[in-house]
């Protein structure tokens, strides 16, 4: 038996653009910049051809981010100010490591970027802070670690966890009435 209310019996159909809000496991397709407090935008999503799109919680967005962005809906924007523990973190001085200049195979410049080995065989990348003849100093910190960011949003479209959005079109679209 079909409820009137319900012509589709017990199915149900989850509109993702409607009233959904963001929560744990929901994906969700936005735009976003990120920029540092004096305006200088370090990245801005509006520039590529499509919509970002993520699950909250998978942990591919630092968490200070993914929680701006809870109880948000399709079409909401909204402007966070974060501090460094919120986003890329404290700047840590125990990041800061010397080499000797020598064993480097060409001369490193200030401000260079190297990449290093670790035990594990992932790539660390470091960024030269002072060169002499004897000592090379590099900061293995995050480049935007110790510093204040400006996260700006607008919401596309949210699906709840474990659902799939999907959009009904008429066998009619695009013919005249």
């Amino acid at each position: 038996m079909t409820d009137s209310n319900n012509p589709a019996g017990n199915a149900q159909f989850v509109n993702p653009n409607e009233d959904t809000r963001i929560g744990e496991g929901s994906k969700v397709e936005l735009h976003f910049s990120v920029a540092l407090e004096n305006g200088i935008e370090l990245d801005n999503t509006r520039i590529r051809p499509e919509a970002v799109s993520l699950t909250i919680g998978d942990g591919n967005l630092l968490p200070g981010f993914e929680n701006a962005l809870l109880g948000l809906r399709a079409g909401d924007r909204r402007t966070v100010h974060l501090p460094p523990e919120d986003a890329f973190g404290p700047w840590n001085p125990d990041n800061v490591q010397t080499f000797d200049t020598v064993k480097f195979a060409e001369r490193p410049q200030v401000d260079q970027m190297i990449e290093f080995e670790d035990k594990s065989k992932s790539t660390l990348p470091g960024v030269v802070k002072s060169v002499t003849d004897d000592i090379t100093e590099i900061d293995f910190n995050h480049p935007l670690a110790g510093r204040n960011v400006v996260f700006e949003v607008e919401i596309i479209r949210v699906t709840p966890a474990g659902q799939s959005g999907f959009s009904i079109l008429s066998s009619n679209a695009g013919k005249p009435s």
